[in-house]
């Protein structure tokens, strides 16, 4: 196990580095860049499956033990080791980011991304699963602040090399904000390591035993304000967000589904194995002003994407994806400053189901673009969606790509029995009872105004699906042309999103399936709390 946790980190690093170079003559298939394409699908899916065999030779009696660990010191003067390990926090991120690359691979095999060498966009997913596995897989401190940042160089090229317009401002605003988010970040870490009882340890394990025991309060308020700074804008927290609609709308498809579906969790996770455990009382402190940053999130998201979505507002379809995103960390974050295992609990179901539902729809935008050659609401639906014959008409043109974006949109607006829904109630409801210490009240309101959020979703949710699914396939300007029938889901389409429907299905109707694995490895994490 030990080995197939470390397998499944280095992999995709080898991959990257074999990408770059000339395939063997048996295995040239057509051209170089079939080749690659190839290349990118054997090696994530072997990725895939080594994930798989981790998690069912995962002992599910102990989710709340760090299992498979492999522990060698790398830098002994500093105390920087390799240290890997899983529990039932980061075992379903590690899978998610498995199947989300793969799933990548495979539909750039099929549909190969317009701009340069194949081979160099092969190696860069390659290298972008790789750190985004070490972050979820490594529990050294200093190993965590690398893995977080390696994936900084991939993004950053996919956008600005595969993205469309406005690439190269939304690859350099995604940079600029996430580097100053992570030099704080690492002004925390050290000061968390440097902090430590018993003398400096980097050990994620060892600080949360700890639990910020010989730190004073002051200590542990500039370490969670420093490091959660650095995990906010990675999240994205409001007023952190602005980086995001732009890199998503610029973004290659494959780019905006790793971005939403894996990176964006790299920021959550980072508050419940470091920050949660390691100095509670400094985040007991900051709690509030997380919850109250998390619900601005909610409501702001929301409206912008209600404006977004009206007739004549220039709204763009992934942009709105991008802003929900918002909205939807806004319930992740607000779980966790609840600070009560309901609420963590609901943190991570929503970590995970975002990952798979907004993976979902941006695949399908990037469908919707390859068809009609847009993804603007007003040249998908010129007249408005309350104009009689409006609408893009998916459903009369391609039926099966209208109804998968329609099962994307009502499971992101959070529709019970769907895995939208879990995350954000038990995000409530931790609300509703937050960890002793806290203003009940405040947190009362907290949960009111949520709950609205979940209101305005469905109303933009159903604006969209209106003007992009309803309609006439005869009305007037319409793209591409009026009444044309549109390509329905191809093959490889179906190979690409299915497990994505399935899951969230699954996940909505058994979500014991995801809770019997975190929440052990919560009360590990907070001790303290009973609820």
């Amino acid at each position: 196990m030990r080995l197939l946790l470390a397998a499944v980190v280095v992999l995709p690093l080898l991959g990257a580095v074999a990408a770059l170079l000339p395939a063997p003559p048996g295995l040239r298939g057509r051209s170089p860049e079939q080749a690659a394409l190839r290349h990118g699908v054997t090696v994530t899916g072997a990725v895939l499956a080594a994930t798989a065999v981790l998690a069912l030779g995962f002992d599910h009696e102990r989710p709340g033990t760090m299992q498979a660990e492999t522990d060698i010191a790398w830098i002994p003067a500093l105390g920087v080791r390799v240290h890997l390990g899983t529990d039932g926090v980061s075992l379903p991120l590690l899978l998610l980011t498995a199947l989300l690359t793969f799933l990548c691979a495979l539909y750039s095999y099929h549909r190969p991304p317009e701009g340069p060498r194949p081979q160099a966009f092969v190696a860069l997913v390659l290298l972008l699963e790789a750190g985004t596995l070490a972050t979820f897989a490594v529990l050294d401190l200093m190993l965590f602040f690398l893995a977080f940042e390696t994936v900084l160089i991939p993004m950053y090229f996919l956008i600005a090399r595969w993205g469309g317009a406005g690439r190269e401002r939304a690859a350099w605003k995604f940079v600029l904000y996430t580097l100053l988010g992570s030099v704080v970040m690492l002004l925390g870490l050290l000061l968390l390591g440097l902090g430590a009882e018993g003398g400096p340890t980097f050990d994620m394990t060892a600080l949360a035993e700890d639990g910020g025991r010989g730190m004073t309060h002051t200590t542990q308020l500039l370490a969670a304000l420093a490091i959660g700074t650095g995990l906010a804008v990675k999240t994205p927290m409001w007023p952190l967000h602005s980086w995001l609609p732009d890199a998503h709308t610029a973004a290659p498809t494959v780019g905006s589904v790793l971005l939403a579906g894996v990176l964006l969790k790299m920021g959550t996770y980072g508050f419940v194995r470091i920050v949660l455990p390691a100095v509670p009382d400094g985040i007991h402190t900051l709690a509030p002003y997380l919850a109250a940053f998390a619900v601005t999130g909610i409501i702001y998201g929301s409206l912008a994407c209600l404006a977004l979505a009206r007739s004549g507002a220039g709204g763009d379809l992934k942009r709105i994806i991008a802003y929900s995103s918002v909205g939807h960390m806004g319930f992740v974050l607000l779980g966790i400053a609840t600070l009560t295992r309901t609420g963590v609990n609901g943190a991570l179901f929503a970590n995970i189901a975002h990952g798979l539902i907004t993976g979902l729809l941006f695949f399908l935008a990037g469908a919707v673009k390859d068809r009609t050659g847009t993804t603007d609401l007003d040249r998908l639906a010129p007249g408005g969606a309350g104009e009689h014959g409006a609408g893009a008409a998916l459903y009369g043109r391609a039926p099966r790509l209208g109804g998968l974006l329609a099962f994307g949109a009502v499971a992101s607006l959070g529709l019970p029995g769907l895995a939208g829904f879990w995350g954000e109630m038990l995000a409530l409801l931790g609300a509703y009872h937050p960890a002793d210490g806290l203003s009940r009240p405040a947190y009362l309101v907290f949960m009111a105004l949520a709950a609205l959020g979940t209101l305005l979703t469905a109303a933009y949710l159903l604006v969209v699906v209106r003007r992009v699914c309803m309609g006439t396939p005869s009305a007037p300007g319409t793209a591409p042309a009026p009444g044309a029938t549109l390509p329905d889901v191809r093959g490889h389409e179906f190979a690409a999103w299915i497990p994505l429907v399935v899951l969230t299905v699954l996940a909505g109707l058994w979500p014991a399936i995801l809770l019997g694995l975190t929440d052990p490895a919560v009360q590990n994490l907070l001790p303290g709390v009973s609820r």
